[in-house]
């Protein structure tokens, strides 16, 4: 038996002892282990630093970089997250009625585990602790294939997880990180269909498609983010200004970050001048249509159809359309169906949008930073799903879970 087909063998006996463990018993687990990963952050940071400087040496572009790396302050977030997973009710179980059938059946439906989740990630550590706790308190295992890059420190940081698990006298399975990076084994643990029960893949363009192409279970898409801020007519300026330099500069290389800015024309002679004002004293580069090139120096002007672009760093597509129609008809074409903004003053003119866009997130007046699990109350999460089967946006437990049937009846039988 080959160790990928036994490592998920196991996770899937694992996860059928999570089915007898009420909450309080998940939470007192999930409290140990962010003591656990807080009270160790030493030697999590020590062995993060040396694939951090192995990366800069293999020349590794810097939004790669900035995803591998784990400071203490991003440990205390990993901590914190697992300690408001701690305070969130836990879905499993939860029924809700359907109704009663003419015939007196009764029927409900109530939430349980997916069984067995794969995350397959590139150089993001922290995705080791998100998904092992929350997976743990959804009722799932886990069996995480991150990149060669962080393989060390995600190792690291599920030895803490499992040491708790085993203290409390559950198996280290459900919580399981492939310790070997070998391609050939990534495509063997997609093809267990009889113990993986779902693949959740987070990373660049090339990870997602490789997976979704390969792989013989079935596939949760977490697909780049190509997230537009839209300055509508009756924007606020000075609002759209700080959010356009938080969602663009605050951090980069994640999939929140605002990768387009779409302008009102009857707004870009006023706002365009401050924004490359602001974007020179920020090194931002500037891709632009020819509408709009009039506001900057130097800027790459580019054709009307050559949007899309996911930079993951400082770097920006700007595009001045005339109208809103045209703000969400360029959304609809250059999109990732990820976090769409619009900056406006005129509250219809928000809700309008929020019905028109089509993407996981679609935001009013507030930065696209905020399209992240914990900001929005899940807690950490598994990722942002970007196709609509069975979830969409930030995934937190519910999405972790799934619905099944219950029918009560008192000897009924069908004629």
């Amino acid at each position: 038996m080959s160790i990928i087909t036994e490592l998920a063998q196991q996770a899937k006996k694992a996860a059928r002892t999570l089915a007898i463990l009420s909450e309080s018993q998940k939470n007192a687990v999930l409290t140990d282990m962010a003591a656990a990963i807080r009270e160790n952050k030493s030697k999590i940071i020590e062995v993060n630093e040396k694939e951090v400087a192995r990366a800069k040496d293999n020349n590794l572009d810097a939004a790669m970089i900035d995803r591998l790396i784990l400071n203490e302050e991003r440990i205390e977030s990993m901590a914190e997250g697992i300690e408001v997973i701690v305070e969130l009710d836990d879905p499993v179980g939860k029924e809700r009625v359907i109704g009663t059938r003419p015939n007196g059946i009764e029927i409900k439906k109530m939430r349980i585990p997916l069984g067995v989740v794969c995350m397959i990630y590139e150089a993001r550590p922290n995705v080791t602790a998100d998904a092992g706790a929350l997976c743990f308190k959804s009722g799932n295992a886990v069996i995480l294939r991150g990149g060669k890059e962080a393989l060390d420190t995600s190792l690291a940081i599920a030895e803490l997880m499992q040491d708790v698990l085993e203290k409390h006298n559950l198996p280290k399975a459900l919580v399981t990180v492939v310790p070997n990076p070998d391609r050939a084994l990534m495509q063997e643990l997609m093809e267990q269909r009889d113990y993986i029960d779902v693949i959740i893949p987070r990373g660049g363009e090339g990870l997602i498609n490789y997976v979704t192409d390969n792989a013989k279970v079935p596939v949760i898409q977490h697909f780049k983010g190509v997230c537009h801020l839209y300055v509508d007519k009756d924007a606020d300026l000075e609002k759209a200004l700080a959010i356009l330099l938080n969602g663009k500069t605050q951090r980069t290389g994640v999939c929140n970050a605002l990768e387009g800015l779409v302008v009102h024309q009857a707004v870009a002679g006023d706002f365009l001048p401050k924004v490359a004002d602001a974007f020179k004293e920020k090194g931002v580069k500037v891709h632009v249509n020819q509408k709009g090139s009039q506001y900057f120096d130097g800027a790459d002007v580019i054709a009307e159809d050559a949007y899309g672009e996911e930079y993951l760093g400082l770097e920006i597509a700007i595009r001045v359309v005339d109208d809103f129609e045209g703000a969400v008809d360029h959304i609809a074409q250059f999109g990732s169906n990820h976090t769409e903004v619009i900056i406006t003053e005129d509250a219809e003119k928000g809700k309008l949008f929020q019905r028109a866009v089509d993407a996981s997130v679609v935001m009013v007046n507030a930065s696209s930073r905020f399209s992240d699990g914990s900001q929005l109350g899940l807690g950490a999460e598994i990722g942002i799903a970007t196709t609509k089967l069975h979830a969409y946006g930030p995934m937190g437990l519910e999405s972790l879970t799934s619905e099944k049937y219950l029918v009560n009846g008192e000897g009924q039988i069908r004629d």
